[in-house]
């Protein structure tokens, strides 16, 4: 179509150029609706082309998440144990020393983590473990005794009245 002859040549000077009165033809129905609306309906192409992540999970991990991606248990060492007894689970890739089975021999065992029934199993066959990161238990307090409490602060202990 030749440019002179096109409607906004002949609207020129018109104020809505053919739109109606009020602010046809300016809003957000105009232009299918605010924002990020219509990304799953009518703006799907739009999604697929420049927003191709906008839905979905956001992946988020635990922040001190310990990835174990290699473990041994117990009752595999002893088809490892070929020189004297010892046991480097670290240089053969082994992340984590689990305690299912049972050790008949003393064994000397060096291992990234180890669980707590693998290391009292390999303790009580009269073998050592030396584990190089341990994960640290928070101390569990015991409750105080209810008759031990001492009184709280801006409370007195009820007095006892002796009758006579």
């Amino acid at each position: 179509m030749a440019s002179r002859l096109r409607k906004v040549r002949r609207l020129r000077g018109s104020r809505t150029h053919g739109w109606g009165q009020i602010a046809q033809h300016r809003r957000t129905g105009a232009k299918g609706g605010s924002g990020m609306a219509g990304l799953h309906k009518h703006k799907w192409s739009y999604t697929v082309k420049y927003a191709p992540d906008h839905f979905g999970s956001n992946k988020w991990h635990p922040p001190n998440q310990v990835e174990i991606n290699r473990w041994i248990n117990l009752y595999q060492l002893e088809s490892l144990s070929f020189n004297g007894g010892e046991i480097d689970l670290v240089s053969m890739g082994y992340d984590k020393l689990l305690g299912q089975g049972a050790v008949r021999a003393a064994l000397k065992v060096k291992a990234r983590r180890a669980s707590e029934s693998a290391i009292k199993k390999i303790k009580a066959a009269g073998g050592s473990i030396e584990v190089l990161e341990v994960a640290e238990k928070e101390e569990e307090k015991p409750a105080p005794a209810k008759g031990n409490q001492p009184p709280q602060k801006g409370k007195e202990a009820p007095k006892k009245t002796v009758q006579k």
